[in-house]
């Protein structure tokens, strides 16, 4: 794992992280590894931005697929939460890897959610981002990663959990509240969805 840079924000992050994926599926196969090589172990946020924008896309159709991005999700925003200094993956994480033509479908796919969430996002709201209510956000992805493996069989929701982290993740990255509670109605979403679906079954 790379330790020689750190990501710096642009005025565009979330652009800038679909564009670094770009690049990296130019290769036949991506791992997460190489995520963590392209953004650096310190880069805590940008990393786990990478498996929420992915598991909104059509990848999240693959098996299991959501599940290992829940996963990956749980230990960075653990590791957040714990003021670790430096990012650690279990191995059967780093090494799981998508086909370089289906990342590209999918970046192709995001390349608009992240002109949005660049386009809407701005330093508002600073309580809801700074601490100790930093640490409450850094938890809520956690706990929204860790449902995802549970949640696997129910259609649509891994989507909507990574979507909430998507929201809570671009609320810390550029520091806007608003993106907290836009966070909180999507989680609260991803939450009423499987009770639908089993009190149908």
């Amino acid at each position: 794992m790379s330790e020689a840079h750190t990501y710096e924000p642009s005025e565009h992050p979330v652009g800038e992280i679909v564009d670094r994926l770009d690049e990296l599926a130019g290769a036949s196969c991506v791992s997460l590894a190489d995520v963590i090589d392209a953004f650096g172990s310190r880069s805590f946020l940008p990393v786990m931005m990478v498996p929420a924008l992915l598991v909104v896309s059509p990848l999240s159709g693959i098996p299991f697929f959501s599940s290992a991005c829940g996963l990956t999700i749980a230990f960075i925003a653990a590791q957040m939460v714990i003021s670790r200094k430096q990012l650690w993956l279990p191995e059967f994480l780093t090494k799981r890897q998508v086909e370089g033509a289906r990342a590209r479908q999918a970046v192709a796919k995001l390349r608009t959610v992240a002109g949005w969430l660049d386009k809407h996002a701005k330093n508002r709201i600073g309580p809801f981002v700074t601490a100790p209510a930093r640490k409450w956000v850094q938890i809520m992805c956690m706990l929204c990663g860790a449902a995802m493996p549970f949640l696997e069989i129910v259609p649509f929701s891994s989507s909507i959990l990574g979507a909430a982290v998507l929201f809570l993740s671009t609320a810390l990255l550029a520091r806007d509240g608003l993106f907290v509670i836009f966070g909180l109605a999507t989680l609260s979403t991803a939450i009423i969805v499987p009770l639908i679906v089993f009190d149908v079954i």
